[in-house]
Parts: structure tokens; sequence; C-alpha cells
């Protein structure tokens, strides 16, 4: 076998080994009542998005809101939030996402709520938390606050799990030409997203900035 050949090979084999974790990741995050999904997270973790606009590194804190905490981490630990568009976007107040753009996999996850979590942290600029419309009503979806929105945001309250220790600037620079687009979760008008996915994304809002890939970067 000549080098070439070797290389072919060994670039066909992962390729195999690729196609196969996606199809298994595929697989889990469709039983969102899998075991997987109740590991409790590290006490401290640095989730990093890498996104269109660059890297966003946010610094998980479990006892903010633990609840909160181990659900964000298992999904970013199953790959969840791997091509999740920045759906939301109100310049200078919060940038939200957390819809899976396969639609088999949002449907899923979309009636999984958490109990809430007991109050801790304020909504400070760079903290993020749980979107979610009634009590006890939290899914996946997710929401930077861009400023200091404890005034409105605390008396729900939304509670924070963790902050932006790098990039805030890169979702501040989002891009904001859809403004609602979809809606939050109390619009009631996400089902064209559930349904549709990222495709019925790209026909209707076609330059949405985007999250790449979720990875757990450290933890203690």
């Amino acid at each position: 076998m000549t080098p070439h050949h070797r290389t072919a090979l060994s670039a066909a084999l992962v390729a195999v080994v690729v196609c196969a974790a996606a199809a298994a990741q595929q697989k889990l995050l469709l039983t969102p009542d899998s075991p997987e999904f109740t590991r409790p997270a590290p006490t401290v973790c640095v989730v990093r998005l890498e996104t269109s606009k660059g890297n966003v590194d946010i610094e998980v804190t479990r006892a903010w809101a633990p609840i909160g905490a181990d659900r964000f981490v298992n999904l970013v630990r199953h790959g969840y939030y791997d091509d999740n568009r920045f759906f939301r976007v109100a310049p200078g107040r919060w940038v939200q996402f957390g819809i899976n753009g396969d639609p088999a996999v949002s449907k899923a996850w979309r009636p999984k709520t958490l109990v809430d979590d007991p109050f801790k942290e304020s909504n400070v600029r760079g903290t993020v938390a749980f979107a979610f419309a009634v009590p006890n009503g939290r899914t996946t979806q997710i929401f930077f606050n861009l400023r200091d929105n404890s005034p409105t945001h605390d008396k729900e309250p939304f509670t924070p799990f963790g902050k932006v220790l790098a990039g805030l600037e890169l979702i501040d620079a989002v891009n904001a030409e859809y403004g609602e687009g979809p809606g939050g979760i109390r619009a009631g008008k996400q089902d064209p997203y559930f349904d549709g996915g990222n495709a019925w994304l790209l026909r209707e809002f076609p330059r949405l900035d985007y999250i790449k890939r979720a990875t757990i970067l450290s933890h203690k």
C-alpha cells in the first residue's frame, strides 16, 4: 500500500468514526430522559461557544442555580447547542438562543421543563439565564443579559447560572437586523421554528449569527 493510499484510508476511517459518533449523539438527544442528562455539573466550569463572531467563554457556577446549571452543562456535553442560532436580539438588552436546529430534537426537549431554582444572583450585564414563560417552565432556551436587567428580571425571577468571562463584546455585536425574529417563549410564535428548524430560519432570517460548537473547556 502506498503512502497516498494509507492517507486516504486513514481519512476514510476518521470520517466513519465521526459519522458514527454524530449518529450516536443524535440518538441520545432524541431521548431527553436518558440518565446522561441528569449528571451534576462541575462546581465551576467554563463553557466555550465557538460562534460566527468568535469565541465566547461562560463561567457556569453550579451553586448559583444547580438545576439550571446541570441542564445547560449536560446539553453542552451532548451537542444540543451546536449550530444554534442567536434568534432573538434586543440590542443593549438581551440575546437569546437555545432551540436546536433539528425539529425532532427541539420538539423532544420542548416539554422537558425544570423545577425553578431559588433566586440567588442578580441579572447584571454579562450573566446568562434560562428564558421561560411560566413558573417551573425552563427547558433549553438561554439569554445573555447585555445590560443590568435586574430591575425587571430579578422580580420574575430569571435565575442566572453563569456569567461571560470573555467575548461579551461579540454577543453585543451579533446581527440584530431581525430583532425579535421568531420571538420569545411568551410571545407564542415559536411553532414555525420548532416545526422547521434551521432550514426555516435560513429562509426567513438568513443572516443570523450562530453557535458553531459548544464545549466544556475546564472545570473544578
